[in-house]
This record gives C-alpha cells, structure tokens and sequence, in this order.
C-alpha cells in the first residue's frame, strides 16, 4: 500500500473514532509519530482519553497539532495570563516539532493545576499543548543554545520529519526474513562503539565513537560494504553521550548521511556540549579536525529524542525501545522489535547494576530478549570493585594525607557522571567534616555537565531529585565548588593553598588536566587519583603503569614525582560480579550474550564464565565480524 493510501485510511479511522463536531484536516507521518491536524485543538484537549484509544487502536504514537499554531509571543502572554503569578515561571521554549511549549516553573504543581486542569485550561487557550519542568536550579547554556537553534530551523526540521516519517512507515518488501549484526568496532577493545543491525528492509548503526587515545585505530569501520554508502543508513541510534560512542556521529552527516538520530533528551544535549568540546582539543592538539560545527549543528537538526520506555517505529520492521542503563545521564539500553514477533536484540552500551548517588541500577526487565550485546569493561574475573562507600572513604583517605602535607589533589574526570558522582561524595565529606573544608575546583566542562543534570532531574534517583527539591539541599551548588573559568584563575589555583581539582579530560587525552600536570607533577607533595578506567594506550594509562617522564609534543618532558593512586568503586561500569548478577537477573534470559567494550581478555573471560555458569551461548566478537541472529 502506498503510503497516501495509509494515510487516507488512518484519516478514515480516526474520523470514525472522533465525536460528532471535531473536524481533522490532515493525517501525516512526522518522523516516527503519527500527526492529526485539526481546527479543534481544545476540542481534542476536553476528550481526555481520546488519543489514547487512537494510539492503542492504530499502534501508532499520535500527536494532536492545531492547523495553525499560535504565535509565540502572543501564546507566551496568554499563558502567562492562565497560571497563577506563584507559579514562578522562569521560562517557556516552543517546540513546533511536536506543537509543545515546555514551562519551567519554580513550582510545577501550580501551573498543572488540580488533576492538570490549568494545563489543560492553556491547551485550550493557545491550541500547543503544555508540558512543565521544574526550574533548573543551575541555568545550561548547552540546552538554550540547543532550543534556541531548533526553533531556528524549525522549517527544515519538519521537512526533514516528514520525509523521515514516510520512509519509516513505507510497506515492508522483502519476504526474507534475517537479522544480522555487524561489529564494526569495540571489540576486544574499549572505544570506538558501532554496531550495524541489518535486515533485508532495514539498515541501523548503534552508536559511533571514537577511540580514546588511539591515533591508527581512532575511528570505526565505516567504509566497509555493508555500511556503505551511508545514506542507505534508516537511522543512528545512540546509546549515550560519552565519546567513544558518539563523537564520530557528525562525521556521518560529512559523508552522505541524512537520516534521524535517536537518542534521550538529556543523551542530545550531552553529546552536542562533548563533540565540541572534542573538536575543540582536537584543534589544540594536531590543527585538524574530523568535521567541524557545521556538523554538530546537522546532529541536532536530524536528532529525534525518545524516553525511557516508548516503544517507536524507527523503520518498517524495528521498533525501538530505551531502558534505563544506570551509567550517566539519559544512558540507555536499546531494546529492538524486529519485524512482527520475529526477533529481540538488546545492545547495553555502558552500564551499571547499582545504585550510585545519581542514577538507579539498569533494567533487566524486557518484554522478550532473544540476545543481547553487553558490555565488559570490567568482565576479568578480578575486576571486583569495592563498595561505593569504601571507595569514598579511600578518596577522603587520600585528600586528608596530600591537604595535611600541603599538597594538591588532582582528580581527572570524565566531564558526564563521573565528575557529578565525585562532587556529590566530596560534598558531603566536607559537610561532615570527614575531609578539610576546602576548596574544590571544577575545569573544563564539569559546571555545564552539572547545569544538564539539574535540567534532566527524571533521570536522577529518587534520593537525590528530593534532596535537591524538596528539602532544598542541592549539593552541586554547595559552598565548596568553584568554576575555573579563565587561565588567570587556573594560574591562581595552581599557586595558591592546598586544594582540590576536578578536570577533564578523564584519561588524560587533552584538556584542562594537562595544565594542572604540567605545573603540578614535579612537586611529590601533590596527588593524582584516579577515579575512572584507563584505556590501553592513554597517557592515563601510561601514568597508572608508572611512567615517571611524559612527553608532551616534541621538545617538552613532564616530570612525574607526585603520588599516583587509583580509587576503584566510582565507576559507571559494572564490575565483574555486577555483570554476572545481571546477567542472572535478566528476564527473560537470552539464548545469546555476545561480550563486547572491553579489553581482549575481558570480553573472553567473561563469555566463557556466562556460558560455564548459565549455560547461555556466548561469543566474545572481533572488529568486522557479521553474526546471523535469526
């Protein structure tokens, strides 16, 4: 059937489903959303439970848009008009994507109003329907800039939307029926993520990083026949924002990608602030640059964000759902529906089975799962971390013996999660008086990391989302931090009293800490802790192995005579026992586990031990392998 006739039949059933006096103009496919145009927006907003039994009857996700949308600043002022003065609105974005304007409101409850009524009082005002958020107690530049740009293009995007939506819901072809996934990087290795899940209709990349530290080997297999040409690519989907699972999605769109990004809200945002970021160290470190802004910028344009649990037509035969992986902000398992029953696959990204001070453990719950590619940055059968609270109290171990000296603590970290997790176990020490009341310095991109996390609470643990906003306790915004943000200040740092020091980059692949390194490593009254796994060929490594001289370009040498140590237990990643416990845990079980992210020995280890104890086939994957599924 072609797609008009579809839609000429979906128009059909839904003016069969709408009361008598609601007119629907339009049907249209909108990315992965089914759009219903009306005249009668307030209308649909009275009917309550309407697009639910739409959505549920057409197994499509419906979104209601007036004809015509309300002007802006005109919607602004009547919104302002329906909710109460106490609300405390800050701000309003909208979104002509999904014909939403979000509210940010120091107090949310007041503009949802009794049993939502004053939302729907606005829907029924200004005809885009009202979604609210609490105030970000840090404000993000990251995440203005973002809507600021999408509004900008808004004409391009729902071009794009269409035309994205038309091939999603094009007829399924093909009679074969297959799955099979190609492994065109982290395998046996740690970074560069991209996996290709491919069907006789459809063609899906998980991921594209870059490999931390790696310059032959920086980038996946993307040249190889079965990805090419990229723009036969039905989508990119993203696990989550760190590097070496999204920096290299730009370079996509440089080389003939024009296709949708998945990703979460909060994954969006993130990987946006860290590709530039990259670009912009890539720059100060070799003078080229993989792709420019002009890239990022195409990202965003073609990027479609999902939430957890939302089940999404992404092509003909897959549909996409994200899980929550517990690793950094919006991290996400991708659970896939292939075809109509015939096959579950689940690729894990990074993930953690344990509640850290930020996020709840991973999911293990899924509606079918006949494989799953897991991670193993810690699959060795003694890669067996401490408990998070003896890993605090090994680091407040640490800042008491180098602040009693005289020295300073430099903690390289990862700008997303790492550093928030550290803040947040600092913060208390110095409030318990666990460690001296001191300074503790955030460089590089930690601040603006921090401002997303406060712009995203719903991916927050429970705990932590009541501390900052019931009892009004946030402790990312305690007494103790302080943004370094010029190189004056950074001098002053490094001159002045004992003190602590979060700086990026996490494995010491450029960025703030080489700084802090260069002034600060002859001095052996300082120490470096790390907090976070050390990739195989990073100077990171090199200085947990012991390397006492660092060469820094060609004529310059670093000199390491402060303390190094190594607090494990602050991880992202599951340990060994984790990943077993997860593994037993899973429901259902998989017939397949394929062991991916993680050094040789690892993955292997951990295979053999899944297959030993659970009896599961398992294999542990090289780089440009392809696995028939089904």
């Amino acid at each position: 059937m072609l797609i008009d006739e579809r839609l000429d039949e979906f128009k059909k059933k839904i003016n069969a489903k709408v009361p008598a006096g609601i007119s629907v103009s339009e049907v249209e496919f909108e990315g992965p959303e089914l759009v219903i145009y009306t005249d009668d927006p307030k209308r649909f907003a009275q009917e309550a439970d309407l697009i639910k039994i739409l959505a549920r009857d057409l197994r499509k996700r419906i979104v209601v848009r007036p004809n015509v949308l309300e002007d802006p600043e005109v919607a602004a002022g009547r919104i302002r008009s329906v909710v109460p003065d106490n609300a405390g609105i800050t701000d309003l974005f909208f979104d002509p994507d999904t014909g939403e304007v979000i509210v940010e409101a120091e107090k949310p409850g007041v503009v949802i109003g009794k049993n939502g009524s004053t939302l729907r009082d606005i829907t029924r005002e200004i005809g885009w329907t009202a979604k609210v958020v609490r105030t970000p107690p840090i404000e993000s530049k990251t995440v203005k800039d973002i809507r600021q740009y999408l509004r900008s293009v808004k004409d391009e995007r729902k071009e794009f939307l269409r035309r994205i939506g038309r091939r999603i819901h094009r007829d399924v072809t093909s009679k074969d029926k297959w799955v099979r996934v190609t492994t065109l990087g982290c395998c046996r290795e740690v970074g560069r993520a991209a996996f290709l899940l491919t069907t006789p209709e459809s063609k899906i990349l998980i991921d594209c990083g870059e490999k931390p530290g790696s310059i032959t080997e920086g980038y996946p297999y993307l040249y190889v026949p079965e990805i090419y040409p990229l723009n036969t690519l039905d989508a990119v989907v993203l696990t989550h924002a760190h590097l070496d699972h999204c920096a290299m999605v730009p370079l996509l769109f440089k080389y003939g990608y024009d296709g949708p990004v998945y990703s979460t809200p909060a994954t969006r945002d993130l990987s946006a602030m860290l590709q530039l970021d990259y670009l912009d160290v890539v720059n100060k470190e070799t003078g080229t640059v993989p792709y420019s802004s002009k890239e990022v910028q195409k990202y965003l344009q073609h990027s479609i964000t999902l939430n957890y649990g939302s089940v999404t037509d992404i092509a003909p035969d897959v549909k996409l759902t994200y899980h929550n992986a517990g690793h950094i902000l919006g991290s996400a398992i991708c659970h896939f529906h292939v075809g109509d029953g015939l096959y579950n696959i689940a690729f894990t990204g990074d993930f953690n089975y344990g509640k850290t001070r930020l996020f709840g453990p991973a999911t293990v719950q899924f509606p079918r799962l006949e494989a799953i590619f897991m991670e193993s940055t810690y699959g060795g059968s003694n890669d067996n971390q401490p408990s998070r609270k003896e890993a605090e109290q090994k680091l407040y171990d640490y800042v008491n013996t180098t602040i009693n000296r005289g020295g300073k603590v430099i903690i390289p970290a990862f700008a997303v999660g790492r550093s928030q997790e550290v803040m947040l176990a600092l913060e208390e020490g110095i409030r318990l008086e666990k460690i001296p009341k001191v300074k503790v310095y955030l460089d590089g991109m930690i601040k603006e990391a921090t401002a997303i996390h406060t712009t995203y609470p719903e991916y927050l643990n429970p705990d932590l989302r009541t501390q900052i906003f019931r009892e009004g306790m946030n402790p990312f915004l305690a007494e103790c931090f302080e943004q370094v943000d010029s190189p004056d200040l950074r001098e002053q740092v490094i001159e002045g009293d004992p003190c602590i020091i979060i700086t990026t980059s996490g494995m010491l692949s450029g960025g703030p800490v080489m700084e802090y390194l260069r002034a600060l490593a002859p001095d052996e009254k300082n120490m470096l802790v790390f907090v976070g796994y050390q990739a195989d060929g990073t100077l990171g490594r090199r200085i947990q192995k012991g390397w006492k001289e660092i060469p820094l370009g060609r004529r310059e040498t670093i000199v390491v005579n402060l303390e190094i140590e190594t607090v494990d237990g602050f991880s992202g990643h599951s340990d060994r026992k984790q990943l077993m416990a997860y593994v037993n845990h899973l429901q259902p079980r998989p017939e397949k586990i394929f062991t991916i992210h993680g050094d040789e020995k690892n993955t292997i280890d951990l295979a053999s031990s899944i297959y030993k104890r659970y009896h599961i086939q398992t294999a542990s994957p090289m780089n440009l392998e392809t696995y028939r599924m089904v």
